[in-house]
């Protein structure tokens, strides 16, 4: 035999009525804290991206300034080489060997080739005022040039794909006396 329902309560109509408010309500509530959660993990992929963005970008900025500029401590040593010839043919007694003076003005010229086709020049000393960054100053000489102007070289100076690899010995021009 069929059991006969009864028809609900009121009370038991406004707890079914409060019951599904409140599951809708927490059903909210989840969804709220899944979006907050989503919108977290989103910015910290945001972030971790251009942080990965910024980390290749440094990378390739350091392996070309190590193409560039990694031989330096050989580019010193070469430079000093260079010096050397160049005092050797200055200072070749009157006696030397023509065709000896000769290969030696050769190499020095291929050797200041190959300086300068990676990227090493001569700073410029001729008619400059004596500049920090490039020059150091090892003495000074009364001159009628003006004061700070360089007077004399002592030393070339050289620059490497646009930075200082080494600074020019100069004299500097001081106040003449009288």
């Amino acid at each position: 035999m069929p059991e006969a329902q009864t028809p609900p309560s009121d009370d038991q109509e406004s707890n079914s009525d409060q019951n599904s408010e409140s599951g809708f309500d927490s059903g909210l509530s989840k969804l709220a804290e899944l979006e907050a959660q989503v919108k977290e993990k989103e910015n910290k992929f945001l972030y971790l991206y251009a942080d990965f963005d910024n980390y290749k970008k440094r990378a390739e900025r350091d392996r070309i300034d190590q193409q560039k500029y990694g031989w330096k401590p050989l580019a010193l040593d070469l430079v000093q080489v260079l010096d050397n010839l160049e005092r050797g043919l200055k200072h070749a007694p009157a006696g030397t060997d023509a065709s000896l003076l000769s290969g030696l003005q050769i190499v020095h010229k291929q050797l200041t080739s190959a300086l300068e086709k990676q990227g090493i020049q001569i700073v410029s000393t001729d008619g400059k005022l004596f500049d920090p960054n490039l020059h150091e100053a090892v003495g000074q000489a009364a001159s009628d040039q003006p004061v700070g102007s360089i007077v004399q070289v002592e030393q070339r100076g050289y620059l490497m794909n646009g930075r200082l690899l080494r600074p020019a010995r100069v004299i500097v021009a001081s106040a003449s006396d009288g």
